[in-house]
């Protein structure tokens, strides 16, 4: 006959709330401050990363520290500085230089560097040229005190470029518009120019130092002809 002994239940729970209480003093808690990224540069990737790898810790961020609160186990803490190593790195940069080569009937008759600084992950903007009024509209016509409505229209040489590592080399998207006022004048009759534009887009993998040709470009209405390449070296 099974007896019941009084106050076992209560040892019991007393024994397992003391296993719970050895088991969270186990826990570790550390600060682990971000060198290589920030805010703005993939420390939020970072610690998705630290997330998903470490289910059983708890993370949080704190981004006017670029800092990762954690609590977590020895091993947790062992794994998270090793993944930080590997990923809390800071961006690469480098320099590409544009050359523009104009040729006329097989001739080269002038050429055009553009160098630009890109971080790795991240894009740069160049553009040199004019701003040309263009009349949209005129307010209160037909009195003695008419107001024209004006805005300008961005003509020259404008280079987007955007810049990823990837394991084949470096990733980069162009975009390279050029653009100028003709001499004759719209169809229409009206004083609104007419904008010539030449536009090459495009994705190409460089190699560090190597040059790649984006691409050549007739000049419409002359025998002049432009070619555009590229090359890439990073910045120490």
């Amino acid at each position: 006959m099974a007896l019941w002994a009084p106050g076992a239940g209560a040892q019991t729970q007393t024994t397992a709330s003391n296993s719970a209480e050895t088991q969270k003093s186990g826990e570790i808690y550390k600060t682990l401050y971000l060198t290589g990224t920030t805010k703005d540069s993939g420390a939020v990737d970072v610690v998705t990363d630290l997330r998903n790898m470490l289910p059983n810790a708890r993370l949080y961020y704190v981004p006017s520290q670029n800092a990762i609160s954690m609590r977590g186990s020895a091993e947790d803490l062992q794994l998270a500085q090793k993944i930080l190593a590997d990923t809390d790195r800071k961006p690469k940069t480098y320099r590409l230089t544009y050359t523009i080569t104009e040729m006329d009937g097989g001739q080269q008759t002038g050429t055009r560097h553009v160098a630009l600084v890109v971080v790795s992950g991240g894009k740069t903007v160049f553009k040199q040229g004019n701003k040309v009024p263009i009349v949209t509209g005129v307010l209160n016509e037909g009195s003695s005190n008419p107001n024209s409505q004006v805005q300008y229209l961005d003509v020259g040489l404008n280079i987007d470029a955007a810049l990823e590592e990837s394991p084949d080399g470096l990733k980069l998207r162009s975009k390279i518009e050029q653009s100028r006022v003709a001499e004759e004048k719209s169809a229409a009759g009206l004083p609104d120019p007419v904008v010539r534009q030449t536009t090459l887009e495009g994705t190409s993998t460089l190699t560090q130092g190597k040059p790649v040709v984006l691409g050549s470009i007739d000049i419409p209405e002359t025998t002049r002809r432009q070619q555009i390449e590229i090359v890439s070296e990073p910045v120490l």
